[in-house]
């Protein structure tokens, strides 16, 4: 019917705002119901024929979170609907890691009616707002209420423009529920099919890029550090072209896959070696102070393992992406060069750069040549390291996290698999091969953000002959066990193993430094902590969702055997979930 081919129909407004969802290709929207959108819902339904797909989730949050999980495996914004008011304040949490995550989420709400004539007794007055946006302002990089259905195209188009332009981040459109259901009765002008939905990426500059390539060069042991230049298609492979060409050595942050961890080049979670760094070339990076500091969290003391005189470039979007709201942006970075630009252009600009001295000095070749020889003889020693280590109480029960991520990965490691969020405290990082940009869309956020973003990353991938797993934690899931019902009922093939200690351990591990500090009894740091007595029993929870599942497994010899057979479950297009238990840390 999107078509116009029925002659009879009678077009409403809220028609043309699943137009323009059809002209941007926008596949799935997520929703919890809500009647403030009632006249959109019934145009996606009927109107637009269910096109995009509409996804049930059982709470706002999760919404935002498949969106958002979907935009990291991809790289394609999804859309989704929060009711309301109430349910702009339910997704909140989920529409601020998206901005702080950089995902483009493009989310649809709605209000009012705003004329009072209109409005039914109690509902219709809680649940509107003066300024809607207002609730998400602060970390949303666009919001707008159009008045009129002359207003619609206009701010849908700029809020994808902003929503895509790098840095990204989630936009909110807000639409009046009179808006929607009034039939349409103005003639708007057709959506251009020529029109370029974004801008081209931004370029940096030649004379500040060639200085930071010759710092970089000359030096006796540079770092590229990089955070989200994984993000975009092709960027994976830019890198390792870019750092093989320089001879440097990589840290990968791990807010996107952007190298693969296995290279010769690859150094990080290698703290050792930051010491010898001379040079380090900040790309695409906000959380560059974690990686290259000790931190004393019981004192909140911090120590570099950087050499006093390290210099530090940096290239990316930091100052245009910042605001005063939230302190995302975190501690300022000492750069001594700096330029604004998008890692798609600089990254083969740098690499021409680094070429074309290379061809005039043969000496450079050789220097590059000897340093990585080095560095790849310090990779390859860390990756053996880490194989012993993964050995330290190998056969305990519960589970080391270690030998969890040995079993999973002996399972699907001839699969085109795909990791959805957690590492498993980096275990998987130390023991796996990320050699594909699309095994990894980044490392986990905080509590009550995996299962939906899990979900999100099975979801781009529900097409293909990829395997998605993602280690769930047994607190994340508490906040939001509904979410498997979703993929139950949409058949998102997810392989959930859970990562069940039985507690909200990162903050009973913050009882336990005060307990220390102050003299207080350490034994008592499990109160407002633990998950047990009663323990959920997560299989029993899943299966009356409609997921199937085992468990719980204690076992480390039982744990292979079961995620073999929730493997096949996922390869025949459905949700799976294994409970295994683990230790704390």
């Amino acid at each position: 019917m999107a078509d116009g081919s029925k002659t009879t129909y009678q077009k409403y407004q809220s028609d043309v705002i699943v137009d323009l969802l059809q002209a941007y290709d926008f596949e799935y929207i997520a929703i919890n119901p809500g009647a403030s959108f009632r006249g959109l819902h019934d145009s996606l339904v009927n109107y637009g024929e269910d096109k995009p797909k509409m996804l049930v989730c059982q709470h706002e949050e999760t919404a935002v979170q498949i969106a958002h999980g979907y935009a990291k495996a991809l790289g394609k914004p999804m859309a989704c609907i929060l009711h309301d008011l109430v349910g702009l304040l339910h997704g909140q949490m989920a529409v601020y890691y998206a901005f702080t995550d950089r995902a483009p989420v493009f989310i649809l709400g709605a209000t009012g009616p705003m004329d009072e004539s209109k409005r039914r007794p109690r509902s219709d007055w809680h649940h509107t707002a003066q300024s809607q946006g207002d609730a998400v302002r602060n970390f949303t990089k666009f919001d707008y209420q159009p008045h009129d259905i002359e207003g619609v195209p206009d701010s849908f188009m700029r809020a994808y423009s902003t929503m895509v332009t790098e840095p990204a981040g989630p936009t909110y459109l807000c639409y009046d529920a009179m808006l929607q259901e009034k039939p349409l009765t103005k003639t708007l002008p057709p959506i251009n099919p020529a029109m370029m939905k974004a801008p081209a990426p931004m370029a940096a500059d030649e004379t500040v890029i060639t200085e930071i390539v010759d710092k970089l060069l000359a030096a006796d042991f540079p770092y590229i550090m990089a955070e989200f230049t994984g993000r975009h298609p092709g960027n994976f492979d830019k890198l390792v072209t870019l750092a093989e060409t320089l001879g440097v050595a990589v840290w990968d942050v791990n807010s996107a896959l952007c190298f693969p961890n296995k290279h010769p080049l690859s150094l990080s979670m290698d703290t050792a070696s930051l010491g010898q760094a001379d040079a380090i070339l900040a790309l695409d990076v906000t959380d560059w102070e974690k990686a290259v500091a000790k931190l004393d969290s019981t004192n909140r003391k911090l120590s570099s393992y950087l050499r006093e005189d390290c210099l530090w470039m940096d290239v990316g979007f930091h100052e245009t992406g910042i605001g005063s709201w939230s302190l995302d942006y975190g501690r300022y970075l000492p750069k001594t060069l700096s330029a604004l630009g998008d890692p798609r252009l600089v990254m083969p600009q740098m690499t021409r750069i680094a070429q074309a001295r290379i061809d005039a000095d043969p000496a450079l070749a050789a220097r590059i040549a000897e340093r990585k020889a080095r560095i790849g003889a310090i990779s390859a020693a860390n990756f053996a390291r880490w194989k012993e280590e993964a050995k330290i109480e190998r056969d305990a029960s519960p589970l080391t996290t270690a030998r969890l991520a040995e079993e999973v990965y002996e399972v699907i490691k001839d699969e085109d698999w795909v990791l959805a969020a957690g590492t498993l405290r980096q275990w998987t990082r130390k023991l796996w091969d990320f050699d594909k940009e699309h095994r990894h869309p980044g490392k986990a956020l905080g509590t009550s953000t995996q299962i939906g973003m899990g979900l999100g990353v099975a979801l781009a991938h529900k097409n293909s002959d990829k395997v998605v797993v993602t280690f769930q934690p047994d607190g994340d899931l508490m906040y939001d066990a509904g979410a498997l019902w979703t993929a139950a009922k949409h058949e998102i093939p997810l392989l959930i193993v859970m990562f069940n200690n039985r507690a909200y351990y990162n903050d009973w591990h913050h009882q336990i430094r005060m307990a220390r500090m102050r003299g207080t009894d350490e034994g008592k740091a499990h109160i407002g902590m633990d998950i047990f007595d009663p323990e959920p029993d997560f299989a029993t929870i899943a299966k009356g969702m409609g997921v199937w599942a085992e468990g719980p497994i204690e076992d480390p010899a039982e744990v292979g055997p079961a995620v073999a057979r929730a493997l096949e479950i996922v390869k025949s297009g459905k949700p799976a979930l294994v409970d295994v238990i683990t230790r704390h840390r």
